[in-house]
């Protein structure tokens, strides 16, 4: 499986951004698709997840403002970030866990937020 994010960019407080990840290769095999965050200088922290199933989960400092979905048509999957913040500013990663290959991520994509 092979993940590609794109979408980043500047955004203002209180701004909206979408972000997009295609997935290709062995889609079958996805079980939940993620996205993280990693800010400069912490860890990279769950934003949300979506299970093939459906089941959606959010971290609660994004709950309310960020929506993920997916298009199983187009092999993508979203993130919405809506009411952003300075907190907000971080790589953004797609991440697929899988039953053959576990564990795959996306090559990251920047969201800065500013005035």
């Amino acid at each position: 499986v092979q993940l590609q994010a794109s979408g980043g960019g500047l955004v203002q407080p209180g701004g909206s951004l979408g972000i997009s990840c295609v997935a290709s290769g062995s889609i079958f095999s996805i079980q939940i698709m993620n996205w993280y965050r990693q800010a400069p200088g912490k860890q990279r922290e769950l934003v949300a997840s979506i299970t093939k199933d459906g089941i959606i989960k959010y971290a609660d400092f994004v709950k309310g403002r960020f929506t993920i979905s997916r298009d199983n048509a187009k092999n993508t999957l979203y993130l919405q970030m809506d009411t952003v913040n300075f907190d907000d500013t971080a790589v953004y990663y797609c991440n697929a866990v899988t039953t053959i290959w576990g564990n795959r991520w996306g090559q990251g994509t920047l969201v800065t937020v500013s005035s």
